[in-house]
């Protein structure tokens, strides 16, 4: 089946109504940080280990790079699995090291490179590496999760279900907008979870006379 992709992209802005760019955080090293704790929980419990970090002053990478990792699982505990991902955010630091701390040194290397190193960081997987190209460093990095290969699969997009066959279906069929990349992943989630979640509302849904799930094929 033929997906349009920017057609499903302007239905769901109709629809929805999201801050630009989606990702929430105050500078770029929060959307670093916030796309390594999200991992395995729910936002909010991000929010508040962001707002721990915070209440600290320690919201700076030097900061945390040289606090102890037992103050910073204290720190993070609300965001789970907290002393494996106070190892991780200790892994990300250490690479980021090598650039001085600096955004604007990131920002001048290229994606590939950028994702390769993000990729080679223990606890750095694909959705969280490419989630820090797209909303901390501003490089055009579709990032996909399983509400975009649920939803996408329901619509009835038939390609192999995995990351990099459905990262390649986006990037190659949407124009090279970093806007575009932000918002259309934020409106997937927001539809995943208010539509087109595990048990879905088809019967409210946008697509439901597009959708092949909702037509039982």
């Amino acid at each position: 089946m033929f997906i349009n992709l920017i057609e499903i992209y302007e239905t769901l802005k109709k629809e929805y109504t999201i801050p630009e760019g989606w990702w929430p955080g105050e500078n770029q090293f929060e959307i670093m940080l916030g796309a390594l704790l999200t991992q395995n929980t729910n936002w909010n419990n991000v929010v508040k280990s962001l707002e721990n970090i915070k209440n600290k002053n320690l919201l700076y990478p030097e900061k945390l790079y040289v606090l102890d990792i037992e103050e910073l699982q204290k720190l993070i505990k609300p965001s789970g699995f907290f002393k494996v991902k106070a190892k991780y955010v200790k892994n990300l630091l250490e690479w980021f090291k090598k650039y001085d701390f600096s955004f604007e040194k990131l920002e001048k290397i290229d994606k590939i490179t950028l994702r390769n190193e993000l990729l080679s960081v223990k606890g750095i997987g694909k959705e969280t590496a490419d989630s820090i190209l797209l909303y901390s460093l501003n490089k055009l990095s579709f990032v996909i999760d399983a509400y975009t290969k649920r939803m996408f699969s329901r619509l009835g997009l038939n390609i192999k279900s995995d990351y990099d066959a459905y990262q390649k279906f986006f990037e190659e069929n949407l124009p090279e907008n970093i806007m575009i990349y932000k918002n259309y992943h934020g409106l997937i989630v927001e539809h995943s979870k208010n539509i087109c979640k595990k048990k879905p509302l088809c019967e409210n849904c946008i697509f439901k006379d597009l959708c092949k799930y909702n037509k039982g094929a």
